[in-house]
């Protein structure tokens, strides 16, 4: 389809379609906040995109989805019209991201929550082992046209990580050729993550401070120096993120889960999925919008203690160590933006403690997932909803997994072998020590399975 001159997106100020604003920036601008320092959104030319109607998008959404010609076979560039209208295809950063598996927790959901239409979306199921290659293909497809199109003097992309961000800006960067500088709070990622940035060849500067703090020197670092800012203040990043919800409606051809279910950290992720339904909505492609859920770990909940107050103030807090480290953070850029999808999906914020992520990751688990921590809070946040009566036995329910087991083997292992400060751990499964003899292994194997 040859149609990109039809379509336009701009930065416009967060908030504008209830408050209109004149103020609106071109997407080839470096910017980040609008003049009064509040949060930008992009905005699409939504008259242009219902030209074509809903059979149309539909139909070549389908086309698209897992082909081999560049760049539409991924599961973000498949919805490039919606995403960066204008962007040349030679201009695109892509490593086939999205399309990840909208699996069936059958086991599950039957044996542990008496449901029968629970889903888990794999978002862990792509080139860096995280959903942030959905939004990090967009941020840097844009750089990359900067710098090719001598639009802008970056000399390098930044971020400030909790783990995830930074893996994947280094990877989408280093596929590029463009330089990358991560911000990492020292000692509080896992080694997982922190050897994929300094394997791409990112800059790497680990920081005696938390997430939080290293945010405040990325803005302080990219407002002095021509270093791009990745973090999801940048609503860039947003749009790719969005896709995985338009994803969702497809695999369900186009029917709407009735909840959905996502950790939140800094909170840019429960924003744009809700994006990414309200254009299908929007555009005619789905009747009604999931009820949404956002969930928070208990020891970095500061959305979650608004929530209970009726929103009526947020505070930041000091978040305190958890095993979800990615989600960490005590003052999230994106709380304006979650509240606005929690309201406008009548949905809600649960957290879970460090013994329900826990627990709720490992149990799963054992119906063959292989779950990292942040979706363990998901998980942990829909048994205290369905035990709550809150979400039905018969709810089409979507949990989204935002990251690889694989990236949190050490959290696994301390859990596995009980060696976890005031957590029992009910659900782990040590190796059983055996004597080299027949008969201390038959003894073990009849005692197991009751033979």
């Amino acid at each position: 389809m040859d149609k990109a001159h039809l379509f336009n997106a701009k930065y416009v100020p967060f908030g504008s379609s209830k408050s209109p604003s004149s103020e609106s920036y071109d997407l080839d601008q470096v910017i980040y906040r609008t003049a009064e320092g509040k949060l930008l959104d992009v905005e699409h030319d939504m008259e242009a995109l219902s030209i074509y109607g809903p059979k149309y998008w539909k139909a070549l959404f389908d086309e698209r989805v897992g082909r081999t010609s560049w760049p539409y076979g991924s599961g973000v560039w498949s919805k490039k019209e919606w995403v960066l209208p204008k962007i040349a295809d030679d201009d695109i950063v892509s490593m086939f991201e999205g399309n990840s598996n909208l699996f069936w927790a059958e086991r599950f959901g039957k044996e542990v929550l008496g449901m029968k239409d629970l889903w888990v979306k794999q978002c862990g199921n792509s080139h860096t082992g995280s959903f942030k290659d959905l939004g990090m293909t967009a941020l840097v497809s844009q750089v990359n046209r900067l710098r090719k199109n001598n639009l802008s003097n970056i000399a390098a992309v930044g971020c400030a990580s909790t783990g995830d961000t930074s893996a994947a800006l280094s990877a989408y960067c280093a596929a590029a050729g463009i330089p990358a500088v991560v911000f990492l709070p020292a000692d509080k990622i896992s080694l997982a993550q922190l050897v994929q940035p300094i394997a791409n060849g990112a800059l790497v500067l680990s920081i005696d401070t938390d997430f939080d703090g290293c945010m405040r020197l990325i803005r302080d670092v990219t407002s002095e120096m021509p270093i791009y800012l990745a973090n999801s203040m940048n609503s860039l990043r947003l749009e790719g993120q969005k896709t995985a919800a338009i994803e969702i409606c497809q695999q369900f051809d186009w029917q709407v889960p009735d909840w959905v279910i996502i950790p939140g950290g800094n909170l840019g992720n429960i924003y744009a999925f809700y994006k990414g339904f309200k254009m299908c909505l929007d555009l005619g492609l789905i009747d009604r919008l999931p009820r949404m859920v956002c969930a928070q770990a208990k020891n970095a909940n500061p959305l979650y203690l608004a929530y209970e107050k009726g929103w009526d103030s947020f505070e930041p807090m000091q978040a305190k160590k958890t095993f979800a480290s990615a989600i960490q953070i005590g003052d999230p850029v994106s709380k304006d933006r979650a509240i606005l999808a929690i309201e406008e999906t009548n949905g809600i914020v649960e957290d879970a403690s460090e013994e329900e992520l826990m627990d709720a990751a490992a149990r799963a688990d054992l119906t063959g997932m292989f779950n990292c921590p942040h979706t363990g809070v998901a998980l942990a946040a829909l048994i205290k909803l369905r035990e709550k009566g809150v979400i039905g036995p018969n709810d089409r329910t979507v949990v989204v997994s935002t990251a690889h087991g694989l990236k949190f083997t050490q959290s696994k292992v301390a859990y596995h072998s009980q060696d976890v400060e005031g957590l029992a751990c009910k659900y782990a499964n040590p190796p059983v020590t055996v004597s080299e003899n027949i008969g201390s292994v038959m003894d073990v194997l009849k005692q197991r399975f009751n033979i």
